[in-house]
């Protein structure tokens, strides 16, 4: 898939924890979440675009301003020209945190072992079991690579962080009892706020009551040290 920015936000204070940063939106995805907010992005839907030249601009102007540079999508390993503007980022003073679904464990490990990524998020969706009812994909092709990418992760020295959007309904506390025990040794998890919106692929949908977060969060910390709420 050749590259396509199709979403811009030049400050962001919610999409790399402690830093200020700008996020790159890249559009496609192999997924097809319900309760994704990205919809238009999934479906390369949108109009809007930016020209490689338009980010440089940009991350020349906000040197000194801006920490870092977040890149998310959509599912942006899908683009064989990321390392391309990875590269390109790297040139100038910023952090990157690099937002993926894990389905390119290849990618991420020739991304932390040439230091280009200084973060990962992967979204661990669910228990292997209940995985491919909440990516929306019967008989995914991927699920292996999922677990590549986690155990990747936690083996090595990379800074990231695992994160799973709690949806009512597709998520209980027996779910979260066992995706902890699958990713066990996570050095970071944390448990987001599903946000209903006009752009999520499936409407309808319902956040988890803060109650029960807080049950799901204390059944996390059995087996996770660092597990927190975010957006709660």
């Amino acid at each position: 898939m050749a590259l396509k920015i199709v979403g811009l936000e030049k400050m962001s204070l919610v999409d790399y924890d402690d830093k200020l940063c700008i996020t790159l939106f890249l559009n496609g995805c192999n997924m097809r979440c319900p309760f994704c907010h990205n919809g238009p992005l999934v479906f390369s839907t949108t109009d809007e675009e930016h020209s490689l030249e338009e980010i440089e601009n940009l991350l020349k102007e906000r040197i000194g301003k801006i920490d870092a540079v977040t890149i998310t999508g959509g599912e942006p390993t899908l683009h064989k020209d990321l390392l391309n503007l990875i590269l390109m980022i790297k040139k100038y003073p910023y952090l990157i945190k690099l937002d993926t679904n894990g389905t390119n464990p290849d990618l991420i490990r020739y991304l932390h072992e040439r230091k280009l990524v200084d973060y990962f998020a992967i979204d661990v969706k669910n228990s292997l079991s209940k995985y491919e009812e909440t990516i929306g994909i019967k008989n995914f092709p991927f699920l292996s690579q999922v677990q590549a990418s986690i155990q990747y992760l936690i083996a090595s020295d990379a800074d990231y962080e695992f994160r799973t959007t709690l949806v009512k309904e597709f998520h209980e506390i027996e779910d979260i009892k066992q995706i902890a025990k699958e990713i066990k040794g996570a050095k970071r998890w944390r448990l987001q706020k599903f946000i209903p919106a006009e752009t999520c692929i499936q409407q309808g949908l319902h956040e988890v009551e803060r109650e029960e977060a807080d049950k799901m969060l204390q059944e996390a910390r059995k087996i996770i040290d660092d597990v927190e709420l975010r957006s709660y």
